[in-house]
């Protein structure tokens, strides 16, 4: 049955402005998916996105793309929303948080109606409050639903520290944990260089000396990152893109890879009701496992602080 289910790997994408456009050109580039679909309440953008996208078909693998409707939820395999309101001048962040609630629970609401068997992954922010809104609304198992959590933030936390240290990226192991946002925090603890342990790396290691090298100014730029890239061209979206896809991956090809997706968590690290990044075991079941790292006291203190930040934000939101 599984195998069946899994021959047409569908992708739903709400939302085709810039994050949801370039997630599925980028899904397109790497021939993950066997059918994208792009819904908007703007038709003819959602329209106008696939069809650009379609007559490139001759240079990618071949992969159905068009735009499309809530009945497309039927079967996807993957429903991605990347759709959210834009805070209004003079706005609250929690009148924010409350004009995105009604958006993803109307996405979930009819998503529900048709009765998928998809895995829905959450982008709008603020991610982890409405990856907890999405869940509560479903009635889904909580590992079908999920959020992109801190993908981002890790992989800009692994670029500074390539940069930093000088080694190449894909040999730096590092992990972002907490909130998609100010409450984040760098898991330094777990952090290994080349499969060495952070610290016995920093012994050998002459950049370590260098009085410019500050942990806390590594971790002050991976908060500061997107903030800096929106005040150069106003929003991201490309590296957002390639995390999702990394996401997308092991969903739709069953890898079981670790990434530190936004997750509800029921008793790990001493939390419940609430979403946030840790580490976790991905499937096409979706979260599979949230992987309860053994952290040191000052860092299972930050994740609680972060896990009390977002746990506020939605006890604001009055859900029921």
């Amino acid at each position: 049955m599984e195998s069946e289910h899994w021959k047409s790997r569908k992708v739903v994408i709400v939302g085709a402005g810039a994050v949801g456009s370039t997630f599925a050109y980028t899904l397109a580039l790497r021939g993950l998916a066997d059918e994208i679909v792009l819904i908007d309440y703007n038709r003819d953008l959602a329209k106008g996105q696939a069809l650009d996208m379609a007559q490139g078909q001759a240079f990618f693998p071949s992969i159905q793309i068009r735009d499309g409707e809530a009945a497309d939820y039927a079967d996807a395999s993957l429903i991605v929303i990347t759709a959210g309101a834009k805070q209004k001048p003079g706005e609250s962040r929690l009148e924010l948080v409350k004009r995105n609630t009604v958006i993803v629970q109307g996405c979930i609401d009819e998503i529900v109606a048709q009765n998928s068997p998809a895995v829905v992954l959450i982008v709008s922010n603020p991610v982890d409050v409405l990856t907890y809104v999405a869940h509560k609304r479903s009635g889904w198992p909580r590992g079908r639903v999920i959020g992109s959590g801190t993908v981002l933030d890790s992989a800009r936390f692994r670029h500074i520290l390539s940069k930093r240290c000088g080694v190449d990226v894909h040999n730096v192991h590092a992990h972002i944990m907490g909130e998609h946002g100010d409450s984040e925090f760098a898991a330094w603890s777990i952090t290994n260089m080349a499969g060495m342990p952070f610290e016995q790396f920093c012994k050998s290691c002459e950049k370590c000396a260098d009085s410019t090298f500050s942990r806390k100014a590594i971790v002050h730029e991976v908060r500061h990152s997107a903030y800096h890239i929106i005040d150069y061209k106003g929003a991201t979206w490309f590296a957002v893109a390639l995390a999702l896809a990394e996401i997308a991956a092991t969903i739709l090809r069953n890898q079981s890879s670790i990434l530190t997706v936004s997750a509800v968590l029921a008793g790990e690290y001493g939390e419940h009701d609430v979403a946030l990044g840790a580490p976790c075991i991905l499937s096409y079941k979706g979260v599979e496992q949230v992987l309860q790292v053994e952290l040191p006291p000052d860092e299972s203190q930050l994740f609680a602080k972060s896990a009390a930040t977002l746990r506020e934000i939605i006890a604001g939101l009055g859900l029921d």
